[in-house]
């Protein structure tokens, strides 16, 4: 697992660990397309740029699917972009729909993962935010998530071998 804030890069050593481990491996893409933001779409083409062709790119939030089927070596990048659309699927960012049942199907969700990740049969890797280090946020819903990324980086941490946590370029070994 390999951690860090924005632009620490997380995603540069993820990947160049993956192809220290093989020349074939999956890529799962968690971050989806967003109409109209050049910027967001100018990010993903420098991620493609960097990958190996010889890497298989899937994309999707449905990772403990591709964890469970896979046969070679898989990088998640990145899990604080898949928590954002488990979040909006259960509607945690009302708090009604929060209390009634978002919460429960979150968690439902976070043991999923965390048992395809325990049960996978080739190395994974994930790139997750370190949300936590800045200032309480205002709002509820915006609490709520770093709070679910917490419980969420905590739980892939302890089922990792190794843990990473990228502070300005340089990785720091944690686990």
């Amino acid at each position: 697992m390999i951690l860090g804030g924005a632009r620490s890069g997380k995603s540069a050593e993820a990947e160049r660990r993956l192809t220290r481990l093989a020349d074939d491996a999956v890529y799962v893409a968690t971050g989806g397309h967003r109409e109209g933001d050049e910027d967001w779409a100018e990010r993903v083409r420098r991620h493609q740029k960097q990958r190996p062709d010889s890497w298989e790119t899937v994309e999707t939030t449905d990772v403990a699917a591709v964890l469970r089927a896979a046969t070679r070596p898989v990088l998640v990048d990145c899990l604080t972009l898949w928590l954002t659309a488990m979040m909006d699927q259960v509607g945690a960012w009302d708090d009604e729909a929060w209390r009634d049942g978002g919460e429960q199907e979150l968690a439902a969700r976070f043991d999923e993962l965390d048992a395809a990740w325990r049960a996978a049969a080739v190395p994974v890797l994930a790139v997750s935010n370190e949300v936590g280090l800045g200032i309480v946020p205002e709002s509820a819903g915006v609490r709520r998530f770093r709070d679910e990324q917490g419980r969420l980086n905590q739980r892939i941490a302890a089922a990792s071998d190794a843990v990473v946590l990228m502070v300005a370029g340089i990785a720091v070994g944690v686990k």
